[in-house]
């Protein structure tokens, strides 16, 4: 029986992507402190920064109201995601070249699978140094590569090895992980999780490991969470590379014009986005088996919950939204952006009812606005909580 090739995982990973992207494009900003900011509101944050600006007291998260009071002489570049985006996609066609096996993991982030690589270079060591010389010339973007058996490690490693590309062979995955922060672990991030590690001093991988291996100790402290944090503490990750499918959606989103946490406008953006979602699933007569609300803050944190729908008129729509986003709204913080996220299809036909319910009354309501926005345009009939929003914006406006 042959033996089985041994995985090699790559995570290439673009430091300071969006400040790289922005002195590509302007050549004047490669020396001065730059901060890109999420938002030139006041409770806008600090997303990524140069040394330089870090050198004068900046720091990612920072509040753009603190920075202005702090800082006169960085200059704030607002978040330019169109043109990050585009390089992106120019990034991920050039990665793409070298393997058809990649995986998008955010903005100048990617795995690839380069298994039985040894047979066109002579190390994946030497197999990174060529990507990153592409990419380098192609883009003239700076990045680091990460190389092990799976995609956590490799990805852990981007993010604590100041080297360009470092390698972790098979069978050192633990040695690797034991002196870095706990912190590094995925699951470590569950707020249940969190509360154990800082209240029994757990700082290191290697603390934790110890405790991974009382079986029944793991178990009593972090129930559920025992089994994966016990995987991530050794380096096991059996997750595979996965290309992007090419998947059917109806997606929508709302950018608030300001910050806000104010409940009637978060609704009513609530309800103008699930009623153009209603609005293009009935005349698609279908409805989606699986519905996604996100909630973007302006801390940059993300939140999200899912649902299904199982109807497409306008109220029932909505409410499933509005539950959605109910669940996964328990934050104070503002929020900045909404979007809802429909997948996963089905024809749907209207049954007819014996008696009027409320039901057979929300689908006829909406199939009589529908032939009105179809006539005259969606925007031309709206509840009353869209003019009510409309107009609070109109007053923040003054």
């Amino acid at each position: 029986m042959a033996n089985t090739v041994p995985r090699s995982v790559f995570h290439i990973r673009m430091e300071d992507f969006e400040l790289q992207a922005e002195r590509i494009f302007d050549a004047s900003l490669r020396t001065r402190p730059i901060a890109i900011i999420s938002s030139h509101h006041q409770n806008g944050t600090i997303v990524s920064l140069s040394s330089e600006a870090r050198e004068e007291g900046l720091c990612r998260g920072m509040k753009v109201s603190l920075t202005r009071r702090m800082n006169h002489s960085a200059l704030l570049l607002p978040y330019n995601h169109s043109l990050y985006a585009r390089l992106n996609n120019y990034l991920y066609t050039t990665v793409s070249t070298f393997t058809p096996i990649v995986e998008p993991a955010g903005l100048g982030k990617f795995y690839t699978d380069m298994t039985g690589v040894n047979h066109l270079y002579r190390s994946p060591e030497k197999a990174g140094s060529v990507i990153a010389q592409s990419i380098q010339e192609k883009s003239s973007l700076s990045c680091t590569i990460g190389i092990s058996s799976n995609k956590l490690v490799s990805h852990i490693s981007t993010t604590v090895m100041p080297k360009k590309i470092h390698q972790i062979y098979r069978g050192e995955e633990e040695g690797f992980l034991s002196p870095l922060n706990s912190f590094v672990l995925p699951t470590t991030s569950k707020p249940s999780v969190k509360k154990i590690i800082r209240f029994l001093y757990l700082n290191q991988v290697f603390h934790i490991q110890q405790v991974i291996d009382h079986v029944e100790t793991s178990k009593v402290l972090f129930g559920i969470n025992h089994r994966k944090l016990a995987q991530e503490s050794r380096g096991q990750d059996t997750s595979v590379v996965c290309p992007p499918k090419q998947q059917d959606h109806l997606l929508k989103q709302a950018v608030l014009s300001i910050d806000t946490n104010d409940e009637l406008l978060l609704r009513g953006t609530v309800k103008h986005l699930a009623e153009q979602i209603a609005y293009q699933l009935r005349q698609r007569r279908q409805i989606a088996r699986k519905v996604t609300v996100e909630i973007h803050y302006t801390d940059g944190f993300r939140n999200a919950r899912s649902g299904k729908f199982q109807t497409n008129d306008d109220c029932s729509v909505y409410q499933v939204c509005l539950n959605l986003f109910e669940q996964c709204n328990h934050r104070r913080n503002r929020i900045r952006s909404i979007l809802i996220d429909t997948t996963h299809f089905i024809p749907f036909n209207l049954q007819l009812d014996i008696f009027i319910t409320s039901n057979t009354k929300n689908q006829i309501l909406s199939c009589a606005l529908d032939r009105i926005r179809t006539k005259y345009g969606f925007s031309s009939i709206q509840p009353a909580i869209a003019i009510t929003q409309q107009l609070q914006k109109y007053k923040s406006s003054l």
